[in-house]
């Protein structure tokens, strides 16, 4: 795929490898336009090329994305693709995957500190009464952020501020931030009580991390995919049955419970990490967007019946890294790039992470796991 560079016409070969100057790592760069990676690296030194393979068609009628689509995942993993690859064909062959955007909101969680509590809960109260004002205070930083809700936790003599937004087709971070820290300054120039300590952040949004509040509550896009697979279907390609599919997975939910996982999902992390690499995603986010919820039913005429639930799901099509050439090629393969797609992507994740999780489930019932790895990724 394209670079956004152009080939050299000198070979890695021919290059001295005592010239500094002269070394490939130089002539790469100096292809490289000076403005290519402005904001997303700071001392750009080159690149870290990594190995994008293709998997599917995936087959799906969701709400945004409906048809087929190549899938690229960006990964060192042997066997991953595969894997996913042949989800995909179980799922298509059964007759498609369907997935839904159910809710979106990205939140930043700002701190305030007081002296005593009374005062913290006066704070709280003055909130309440400036709603209107902080929404038009939180809104002016950006064309396309919406504050949807301001929540204050009183705990002690602090205040977490959690502020909610939905950010458009970007996955919004950089924005909520921005505006958060708006409605920061606005409480230290206008509220009639000052706060020893007021941090824009006060930990509690579940960015870069997994917690409980996945249980009920969304951060990003809250994504829902399902699909049913005839147990023909279960037999030829994923070489098993659906209710051998389902013992598995009872039990590893049990496992999970014991082990204390938010979610019980087998290996979403796999597959999102993947794709966000290869469309420009914050690769970080995988910590909360890889909690996820599996369901796994015998029907009543013995097909299986599946489905993942993805609650924070950060993703978009614009923005971040999604500009870059080789993030941009990928995500125009899905036709995912720009205005008004990101959550045709968000579906398209959800179905290929529901894929992945049905191969790797019928791989370990039927002890194809490991000779899969030494095959494929040895």
């Amino acid at each position: 795929m394209n670079q956004g560079i152009e080939p050299s016409t000198t070979s890695p070969k021919e290059v001295p490898s005592n010239c500094e100057e002269t070394s490939y790592l130089t002539l790469l760069n100096k292809q490289l336009n000076q403005h290519t990676f402005r904001g997303h690296i700071e001392n750009f030194a080159g690149l870290c090329m990594l190995p994008v393979g293709v998997a599917g068609p995936l087959s799906i009628q969701g709400d945004e994305a409906k048809g087929s689509f190549r899938i690229p995942m960006a990964t060192t993993e042997g066997a991953l693709v595969a894997s996913y690859n042949r989800g995909l064909r179980a799922g298509r062959q059964g007759g498609g995957f369907w997935a839904k955007v159910v809710e979106e909101t990205v939140q930043r969680c700002p701190l305030l500190k007081f002296t005593t509590a009374q005062e913290a809960f006066s704070f709280i109260q003055w909130v309440d009464s400036q709603h209107d004002t902080i929404k038009l205070v939180a809104e002016s930083a950006s064309r396309y952020a919406v504050l949807k809700n301001i929540r204050a936790i009183l705990e002690g003599n602090e205040v977490i501020l959690c502020l909610e937004y939905s950010t458009g087709d970007a996955s919004g971070q950089n924005m909520v931030t921005l505006c958060s820290q708006k409605v920061c300054d606005f409480i230290r120039d206008y509220a009639p009580l000052s706060a020893l300590e007021i941090y824009v952040e006060g930990n509690a949004s579940g960015d870069k991390k997994a917690g409980i509040r996945s249980l009920g509550r969304t951060r990003g896009k809250r994504v829902i995919a399902e699909v049913t697979i005839p147990a023909p279907v279960m037999s030829t390609v994923l070489k098993t049955t659906p209710q051998r599919l389902v013992d598995f997975w009872l039990s590893s939910t049990m496992s999970q419970i014991k082990a204390g996982s938010t979610g019980n999902q087998a290996h979403v992390a796999n597959g999102l990490a993947a794709m966000f690499l290869a469309t420009g995603q914050d690769v970080a986010c995988i910590a909360e967007a890889a909690v996820g919820f599996n369901r796994a039913e015998v029907t009543p005429q013995g097909d299986l019946y599946a489905s993942l639930t993805l609650p924070n799901l950060i993703i978009g099509s614009v923005g971040g890294g999604t500009g870059l050439p080789t993030q941009r090629e990928c995500l125009e393969i899905m036709d995912c790039y720009g205005t008004g797609k990101a959550n045709k992507l968000a579906e398209i994740m959800t179905a290929v992470a529901l894929a992945g999780e049905l191969s790797i489930g019928a791989a370990i019932a039927e002890g194809h796991f490991t000779r899969a790895h030494q095959k494929l990724g040895r």
